[in-house]
């Protein structure tokens, strides 16, 4: 257990409370007491993450991005949270039973997963118990089509995320004067891999691509060899590879590329691994170029200036991306809530949570809020390429700081 702040932003006496109410004209059929005394205390949050597992190494990067938060909170005037962790194992049962030992530990908010299977676990969890959970990361659409009342993601569906991905290609091959006629799909096979390969076939033809899919091959995120699968893919002859993986596998299967002698016009993946660190401390050079259709950040907004700082501060060498961003956010939201409730009260930390209007953030977008289903729709997503082992975002062009390079350097000139 973790505490990332000292205080509480306001100490507030019962006199200073009265006469404050009483100037109002409003101290008459309030609580206002309770509620103040309420506040006192840090809020204390639960932050469920794969810690372990075959994710650990995403979960930690996680991770990272609550322990930069305390000090932005407090610059910013918000309450202080007690971070409780707990690690998920990558399973979807640990998160369901670590999820359930948090709340009787005494978390009053949950916060995680990065996962949709373990966050689908987790909500049904806070549903039953009626603890507010933010979700950080997690893009299967039915986590909030539930009817859930306690459940908020500040995170794009797995339609939003293909919708704004498709737009944002065509900006790139507009500018760039040239796409590709054809693609290869390779997805992995787990909750988010697979609700996006769902939704592909459904969205794709509303954007008039360039480029058609000739073949669609799923895989196991844990597998560690991939060879048969990029082997497949290369059979096709399709001009650029589009994928949804995790790190591990995308470590593999550029591996597997360079040694299998391909080098498609374009890499466009649309989730995590090919943009983070291990990746791109992992492969050198042969990191440059993917371009990734992904939740991130605006570089132009000043919290996200602030988010950089904050971890050059923390973490030297490590890049700003989603997992920080994200983390960040989720625990933002849950602290700018608890501000506004003036209590850890769940009914009204869920309603004050529903109520978020939070326009000075970080992810691209007018900012965070939340619909009927507890589904932050606003959000926009980015188009970003890895550049000598840095990240620099290409589309949309409101929240750019680069232009694309394509074609992709072919692996075997550099």
């Amino acid at each position: 257990m973790t505490e990332i702040k000292k205080t509480v932003a306001t100490k507030v006496s019962r006199r200073t409370v009265t006469a404050g109410l009483g100037a109002l004209g409003i101290t008459a059929g309030v609580a206002p007491f309770n509620i103040v005394r309420a506040q006192s205390g840090p809020l204390k949050v639960g932050v469920l993450l794969p810690r372990s597992g075959y994710q650990a190494g995403i979960g930690q990067d996680c991770q990272r991005g609550v322990d930069i938060t305390g000090g932005i909170l407090k610059e910013l005037g918000l309450p202080e949270l007690q971070i409780m962790n707990a690690d998920t194992e990558t399973n979807v049962e640990v998160a369901r039973s670590r999820a359930e030992k948090l709340i009787s530990e005494g978390a009053q908010v949950l916060m995680g997963a990065f996962d949709s299977g373990q966050s689908t676990a987790i909500a049904q969890v806070a549903e039953q118990k009626g603890i507010p959970y933010v979700i950080n990361i997690a893009a299967a659409p039915p986590i909030t089509e539930q009817g859930y009342k306690f459940v908020f993601r500040n995170f794009p569906t797995a339609p939003m995320i293909l919708r704004d991905a498709f737009l944002n290609q065509k900006e790139i091959f507009a500018a760039a004067g040239a796409a590709p006629k054809t693609a290869v799909f390779l997805h992995v096979n787990d909750t988010f891999g697979t609700a996006m390969s769902k939704a592909i076939p459904g969205v794709m033809p509303k954007f008039d691509m360039p480029y058609k899919i000739l073949e669609t091959i799923s895989y196991d995120p844990a597998a560690r060899d991939l060879s048969v699968e990029v082997s497949k893919a290369k059979a096709t002859k399709a001009e650029a590879i589009i994928l949804v993986s995790r790190l591990n596998d995308a470590i593999l299967l550029t591996r597997e590329m360079v040694k299998q002698r391909w080098s498609p016009m374009t890499v466009l993946s649309m989730g995590p691994g090919w943009y983070e660190d291990q990746y791109l401390k992992t492969l050198g050079k042969l990191a440059d170029g993917p371009l990734s259709f992904v939740p991130w950040y605006d570089p132009n907004k000043p919290l996200s200036k602030k988010l950089e700082t904050a971890l050059a501060k923390a973490h030297p060498g490590v890049n700003l991306n989603t997992n920080h961003v994200y983390s960040f956010e989720a625990l933002l939201v849950a602290a700018d809530a608890y501000k506004r409730a003036g209590s850890t009260d769940p009914n009204q930390l869920a309603e004050a949570i529903r109520k978020t209007n939070i326009t000075n953030n970080v992810s691209p977008g007018p900012g965070i809020q939340f619909d009927a289903k507890g589904q932050n729709d606003k959000l926009l997503n980015s188009a970003i390429q890895n550049r000598g082992g840095k990240l620099v975002t290409v589309a949309p062009k409101v929240a750019a700081n680069a232009k694309a390079e394509l074609p992709m350097k072919p692996y075997d000139k550099r």
